[in-house]
């Protein structure tokens, strides 16, 4: 049976260490610690929304943040009772009424989402809560920064709703030169400002992802938005000593011996040069095996290193490999959807042993179970 593992030792660690971080460097002018929110979305970045959510939870992270309408029912549903913010503004009513009436905590990126959850509100005779989403530069959700006066005149129109934090969301953090992250801070900063100047109340601040929170100590404000860093998959260098979460297992499904010239997998794409002993796992790339995001920046910059890079591997050949009895498996022939073949003539296997395989645990289908060891 196929699962993915999730070392809780390990994840301990990067929530220990995260938690650290905050607590040393994330100190604001109040003096207050840095309230860390762990965005969950994704399937709880594919560790399983639930689970992962109770685990942070029974570890001392008290505010998770989703993307969906289902993610938040979801964790409702569940029995969790922690806040919860949608990151993502709305203005469709049944959604802001379903958010509103299992107390998850609305953004407001637009007059219209402003209008909603105000009628929402009164409708259900309640005070609600809401974080007030600025567009820095993202071009999503959020009311663009330009637009002060239109922030200022559709919050001043409101009386159900309380505003108890302000937020925006950074493109570039993962870059290593890095000037338009600053200038969306530069850009929120001065947002809050005007609010403020307004008596427009802003609630908590945070701009910072995971990078950011990182990179910038200037940026982390009130509170960051921490996700791939609790599972130590950065898009930064890893000088903080995280772990990475999240490992898929199989096991061993048959082994064979092939004699010299024998082909393997779809398009006879490999040949065996000699005697080969092979390990059959049922994994594949259907199971979220080297499966990655795709290419889909389009400034030129971006088109020229990709070019570059597959010339590169082009000479370099790329082989795949599993992990059998802590030894290296080379995997031979083309990856099939749910199965692959692995060189084992070196290594003492048997049928059932664990093969494990580096993957993104977003891209691991959500039917497979989860395996908090």
């Amino acid at each position: 049976m196929k699962s993915l593992l999730v070392n809780r030792q390990d994840l301990k660690h990067n929530i220990k260490i995260i938690k650290e971080i905050a607590e040393k460097n994330g100190r604001n002018d109040n003096h207050k610690p840095l309230q860390i929110i762990a965005v969950v979305k994704g399937n709880g970045y594919g560790l399983g929304l639930v689970q992962y959510s109770n685990f942070l939870i029974d570890n001392g992270i008290n505010f998770l943040a989703v993307s969906t309408v289902e993610e938040a029912l979801k964790l409702r549903e569940a029995g969790i009772t922690t806040k919860i913010l949608m990151l993502s503004s709305t203005a469709v009513e049944k959604e802001v009424d379903l958010l509103v009436k299992n107390n998850v905590i609305l953004s407001l990126g637009s007059k219209d989402a402003i209008k909603v959850a105000e009628k929402v509100a009164k409708k259900e005779n309640k005070q609600i809560e809401a974080h007030l989403k600025i567009d820095t530069g993202f071009g999503r959700y959020g009311f663009c920064y330009d637009l002060k006066e239109e922030m200022v005149q559709s919050l001043k129109e409101i009386n159900n709703v309380k505003i108890t934090g302000t937020f925006s969301h950074l493109s570039l953090a993962f870059y290593e030169k890095d000037k338009f992250s600053k200038q969306q801070f530069e850009r929120f900063i001065d947002c809050i400002e005007y609010l403020k100047q307004n008596d427009i109340e802003t609630g908590i601040l945070h701009i910072c992802n995971s990078s950011a929170f990182l990179k910038y100590k200037e940026m982390r404000l009130n509170a960051v938005r921490v996700g791939s860093a609790f599972l130590g998959r950065l898009s930064i260098p890893n000088i903080y000593g995280l772990k990475k979460i999240g490992y898929l297992k199989s096991n061993v499904a048959e082994i064979k011996t092939l004699e010299k010239g024998y082909n393997i997998g779809y398009s006879n794409a490999y040949t065996t040069k000699s005697q080969t002993k092979i390990a059959i796992i049922p994994c594949g790339y259907a199971d979220g095996f080297n499966v990655s995001v795709g290419r889909d920046m389009f400034r030129i910059r971006d088109k020229i290193r990709y070019i570059v890079r597959d010339i590169k591997d082009y000479f370099k050949k790329q082989d795949l490999y599993v992990e059998i009895n802590g030894k290296k498996c080379k995997i031979l022939g083309r990856l099939g959807m749910y199965h692959v073949s692995a060189d084992i003539t070196e290594i003492d296997v048997n049928i059932n042993d664990e093969a494990i395989f580096n993957v993104s645990p977003m891209y691991v289908d959500s039917s497979i179970r989860r395996e908090f060891r």
